[in-house]
């Protein structure tokens, strides 16, 4: 696997930074998570002026093999249909990029459908979805460490038009199911515990899906090595390793990663267990409603900045999110302080 350099965010500047939050002309602590938000983003950028410049959103699409168990409710092809559907404007993802301002890449890494002559829609599959991991890894080493590096390569085109802050949403059938197992594997949870409905699985649905799930870890557990690295790799889509590529790559390089949903915070999670300092970089955006979502976010002590009952996915959390994020470094920017707006200091 690619190495990274990524270090804790620099703590020199944090007293000079609440110095700044606490002198605005507001009482103290009185904007709540706002200051909590603008401390963070100013670590991020080792700046007391932090910006958030080209914001970018990658919309990564990739099949799961699992997905042949019957463990969602929505068949596989709508992975390819909704990512026809971006292109065209019509998604959840589309409206609030155009909402917010976001430069949305629309990438194919892994749907099990020919993609390459759709415009609109990056070509950087690596395998027509991943194998069914119920009997074998979801992926080879090979095809893991191209993933990773997908994510990297496309972080790095986000950079070169001067991006600060990159938001990863996802498109992939039954990519709960992946992000079940990781969550139990990484929290030390037990599995059933870590399984929900997914896109809307009735109750003898999410049964089986628990039959299936376990059986796969059963069969994991007594075939590989139970490492952070093979345990992404046995599960994990192309999607979300893709997206573990790119968290992991905009931690190195210092940028604001914004973390959406059940899948994506399970990506984060990964990423985390691989390298601890990634976690500096990261802003959990919000809770969705699928099942176990919060028990997630505990694992990694996050504190979502909403909570909607989202369960979309495509990133869509996240880009809801943004504002606030804006207002945040709009607050450090942007507010007077008590001397220049002539008002005694009362703390």
């Amino acid at each position: 696997m690619k190495q990274f350099k990524i270090q804790h965010t620099d703590k020199s500047l944090e007293m000079s930074i609440q110095q700044k939050i606490d002198h605005l002309n507001k009482p103290k602590g009185s904007l709540g998570s706002l200051e909590e938000l603008a401390l963070q983003i100013c670590l991020i950028q080792q700046t007391l002026t932090p910006s958030l410049n080209h914001p970018c959103h990658l919309l990564l699409g990739g099949d799961h093999g699992i997905e042949r168990e019957g463990v969602s409710v929505s068949p596989r092809e709508v992975t390819w249909q909704q990512m026809i559907n971006f292109t065209r404007g019509g998604g959840g993802v589309n409206m609030f990029c155009r909402q917010h301002g976001f430069d949305l890449s629309i990438v194919d890494v892994g749907v099990d459908y020919d993609l390459s002559d759709v415009p609109g829609i990056i070509n950087r599959k690596i395998a027509r979805g991943t194998r069914n991991f119920l009997d074998e890894p979801a992926m080879s080493e090979e095809e893991f460490d191209r993933a990773i590096q997908a994510g990297c390569e496309l972080v790095d085109e986000c950079i070169a038009e001067g991006c600060q802050v990159l938001c990863v949403g996802e498109m992939g059938i039954a990519n709960t199911s992946p992000s079940s197992i990781w969550m139990s594997l990484f929290g030390n949870i037990p599995l059933d515990e870590c399984i929900g409905a997914g896109a809307g699985l009735d109750s003898p649905g999410i049964q089986h899906k628990r039959e299936v799930l376990a059986q796969a870890l059963k069969h994991y557990h007594d075939t590989m090595e139970n490492t952070v690295e093979n345990a992404i790799r046995y599960f994990g889509g192309f999607e979300m390793v893709t997206a573990i590529g790119a968290m992991l790559r905009g931690g190195e390089k210092h940028l604001v990663v914004l973390v959406d949903g059940f899948i994506m915070t399970a990506c984060a999670i990964a990423a985390i267990q691989l390298y601890p300092a990634a976690q500096d970089y990261m802003i959990f955006t919000h809770c969705g409603d699928e099942s176990g979502h919060r028990r997630m976010l505990d694992i990694v002590h996050a504190k979502p900045i909403l909570n909607l009952g989202l369960r979309l996915g495509e990133g869509t959390g996240a880009l809801c999110a943004f504002p606030i994020i804006d207002s945040a470094v709009r607050m450090i920017n942007e507010m007077n302080n008590f001397d220049t707006a002539h008002i005694t200091k009362y703390f």
